[in-house]
């Protein structure tokens, strides 16, 4: 892996799940907790989250209209969504609409919850090292055509 510690946003209104998570995975990885999607967004929006685990079923915004809804602002987390509750409309919304890698039901199996994690946290490295693949290799095209153009004029 990387020296980097792997951040998680966990999203969920039972606060009990809240604390099952935090202590089974706390050691190994920075944890950050909240009980509701606006808590979850003021947490977004001032760390840098690697991946965003969040409940189906909340009050007031499901975990799918939630990771929808932060996809522009926040494209980057890699996205989990958690439930206790077997719906394949939920599954496929989450899929198209929140771009969510894994769907994981409750209670989560933590041997395959951590596997999860790091498999997500290996995507989120891969995306953003051909991210910058991507912004040098337009660097250096937009280098080579300006030589080009000056071996043009003179």
């Amino acid at each position: 892996m990387t020296d980097e510690q792997i951040t998680i946003l966990y999203i969920d209104d039972e606060p009990h799940n809240l604390t099952a998570f935090k202590a089974a995975f706390r050691r190994e990885y920075t944890i950050f907790i909240a009980e509701s999607a606006a808590e979850g967004r003021k947490i977004l929006d001032n760390n840098d989250i690697h991946i965003l685990i969040t409940d189906q079923r909340m009050p007031n915004i499901t975990g799918i209209e939630f990771l929808e809804s932060i996809l522009e602002i926040h494209p980057n987390p890699i996205r989990m969504l958690l439930t206790g509750y077997a719906d394949i409309s939920a599954v496929i919304d989450a899929i198209n609409k929140g771009q969510v890698y894994r769907y994981i039901s409750k209670p989560w199996d933590e041997q395959e919850l951590r596997q999860n994690i790091k498999n997500g946290y290996d995507v989120y490295m891969l995306r953003k090292k051909n991210k910058q693949l991507t912004e040098d290799l337009a660097s250096a095209n937009d280098q080579l055509e300006f030589l080009l153009r000056q071996k043009l004029l003179s």
